[in-house]
């Protein structure tokens, strides 16, 4: 898309949306998270990856939803799949079969190696805030072939320790993964509102290689909250098009409009 019109404005949480959407292909297979997820993931299925084949938890396959889930138990995923299957068939056939080649996940808690605590934030026995939980991301970071993680950037997010292992990353960095025996990538991705992240090749340790329009280094290091690195040669994330833009304005606002038509249903 280089040679496409960039938009004029947009939000950070925007940039984030449709930088995320970037990173996945039309051959994809890819096993999306509630939220800012599912939105990337939508975003690139109705622009640049129209053969994408998005699965959601509960067992849908090849959904293509017109509107963005408000859970993995909307009926908009099911209405709109090529099949459903059941939970334990998508987990044991499709995702531990080796099936899904990217998962899509975000984070409450995030560290340097892409470990993430969607659990609790302070002590498990009496937690300061207890989390939804972790669902299937533990088993999707350890079995889709890479994982890619969307979130807003902030030093409470983003911690030099996380409360509670949800889901795997690196562990404590380098070829951890491996001599545990988890043999798929792990995280390859971070996209925050500000910028691009991967891990180094070496350290496992997430690295800034781009910069979102107008974020400067010093923004990245002071809403981080470990000391953030920066590849040698930095670059800077292409501003959103008219039609990444357009196409991802015009989801949310169905989803919008589509969630206020049933809370008005649900109150007659």
């Amino acid at each position: 898309m280089s040679d496409a019109k960039a938009a004029p404005g947009f939000t950070p949480d925007e940039m984030m949306t449709i930088a995320a959407s970037r990173a996945l292909r039309d051959d994809d297979v890819c096993f999306v998270g509630i939220g800012a997820p599912s939105a990337a993931c939508n975003v690139a299925r109705l622009t640049h990856a129209p053969g994408i084949t998005l699965i959601y938890e509960s067992g849908t396959i090849g959904t293509a939803p017109d509107v963005l889930p408000l859970s993995i138990g909307d009926g908009e995923l099911c209405d709109t799949a090529v099949t459903t299957v059941s939970v334990p068939e998508m987990f044991r056939y499709w995702l531990q079969g080796g099936r899904i080649s990217v998962g899509f996940l975000g984070a409450a808690q995030l560290d340097r190696f892409g470990n993430i605590n969607t659990t609790v934030i302070g002590g498990y026995g009496q937690p300061k805030t207890r989390l939804p939980g972790g669902g299937g991301a533990p088993e999707i970071a350890s079995s889709a072939g890479e994982i890619y993680i969307t979130m807003a950037q902030s030093r409470r997010g983003m911690v030099e320790r996380i409360d509670f292992f949800t889901s795997f990353g690196h562990g404590e960095g380098g070829d951890h993964r491996q001599r545990l025996g988890i043999h798929t990538k792990g995280p390859t991705l971070l996209v925050t509102d500000l910028a691009v992240w991967k891990p180094d090749p070496v350290t496992r340790e997430f690295t800034v290689v781009a910069l979102h329009p107008g974020v400067t280094r010093d923004r990245v290091a002071e809403t981080c909250g470990w000391p953030a690195k920066f590849a040698d040669r930095l670059e800077e994330t292409p501003a959103p098009t008219d039609l990444e833009l357009e196409t991802l304005r015009d989801l949310q606002a169905r989803t919008k409009a589509a969630h206020a038509r049933n809370r008005r249903q649900e109150a007659v």
